[in-house]
């Protein structure tokens, strides 16, 4: 490890230190947001102090051995700290690596929740139902990990298809971990009403942003248009005589949001405020970025065919993912939610990428 590596892990344990002396001040303890400000900055710096410290024990008890082979030693007792030394080494190696890692650079909004936005692209009906599929695949992935899935708007079509859903995934750290899902995903297969049996191609784009809380983008009253209307479709007396649906205009970005889901009207503004933050914030950051792919811009695309992350092949039973050149088999599992295993090697090469561009510098 080299030594500007050791002065930053050097100044990270000092300020881990210094956060443990402030949640014993008493004037911290009393002001509860700045209690829970560094009580979670310290929580976040423990690991890498455990695994620095622990590094750092695995140095001086190879410094301790190799003094022992400096000295007198029989063969046999040679062999014994030779093979003591070499497994130190290893290890010494191995945290090397885990420290790199945990001192990259993290994306300030892997912590937050995310919402969803599946919209159904080219290929009519084929492609409202493969995005009524693909809702289902992330519903089953948020049940497999007791994650708090909510519903924001939905549009369906009448073949049992979706045209368009927005939801919300609350979990910790639901953005580092679901943020590789953005972009276009095409679907092979032979529809139900293909009679020739010929294999269609359509697609999906699927769009995860970060949820923005009101720290993050300041959308001032005077920016903002609210329009209330009746909502469409079932729901019966209710939907008819209540203007519960919210239509948000942000009138900066034109970016426009409705949610009629829930029967109370402040439910729906309050679930539409949500993912206009998050749209804007996405938008501003986008711009902010334009050297780099924007987080959902670049996941959407256009929806034409030939942008894709990730293709869906039904007749041969696989799944790939055209970012890493991954290929995995048996889709009945993975539109089940079985895709842990997809997002892990996502998660591994993008961390590859970083600990590259990390040595380079």
């Amino acid at each position: 490890m080299d030594a500007s590596m050791l002065e930053k892990l050097e100044g990270v344990e000092a300020r881990y230190e210094d956060l443990g002396f402030k949640l014993g001040d008493p004037s911290v303890i009393s002001d509860s947001k700045e209690f829970q400000k560094v009580a979670r900055e310290h929580a976040k710096l423990g690991p890498v102090v455990d695994k620095f410290r622990e590094f750092r024990k695995v140095l001086q008890e190879m410094t301790d051995v190799r003094a022992m082979l400096d000295g007198q030693l029989e063969s046999e007792e040679r062999d014994m700290f030779q093979e003591e030394y070499m497994g130190l080494k290893d290890r010494e190696v191995q945290l090397s690596e885990e420290l790199k890692i945990l001192l990259l650079p993290r994306d300030p909004n892997d912590e937050k929740n995310v919402i969803f936005e599946i919209r159904a692209g080219a290929g009519g009906d084929e492609a409202s139902l493969f995005a009524g599929e693909l809702y289902r695949m992330y519903t089953r992935l948020a049940e497999r990990h007791r994650w708090k899935m909510e519903l924001i708007d939905i549009n369906e079509t009448e073949a049992g298809g979706v045209k368009e859903v927005i939801f919300q995934i609350n979990t910790e750290g639901a953005f580092s971990r679901l943020k590789y899902e953005g972009g276009v995903h095409r679907v092979q297969r032979v529809p139900e009403t293909e009679a020739q049996g010929r294999i269609h191609t359509s697609t999906v784009t699927v769009a995860v942003m970060p949820e923005a809380e009101e720290v993050d983008v300041d959308i001032k009253p005077e920016d903002l248009r609210i329009d209330y209307q009746r909502a469409g479709g079932a729901g019966g007396q209710h939907v008819n005589k209540t203007e519960s649906a919210v239509r948000l205009t942000h009138l900066a970005t034109n970016i426009v949001v409705y949610c009629a889901d829930e029967r109370s009207q402040i439910q729906n503004k309050e679930k539409a405020m949500r993912v206009l933050r998050s749209r804007v914030l996405d938008l501003y950051q986008s711009q902010a970025k334009t050297a780099e792919d924007a987080q959902r811009r670049s996941q959407v695309g256009s929806g034409e065919r030939s942008e894709k992350i990730r293709t869906y092949n039904f007749p041969q039973d696989r799944m790939t993912d055209h970012r890493i050149g991954l290929t995995v088999y048996n889709l009945p599992a993975i539109m089940d939610g079985d895709i842990d295993h997809v997002i892990d090697a996502l998660a591994q090469h993008d961390q590859a990428q970083r600990l590259r561009g990390l040595s380079e510098q």
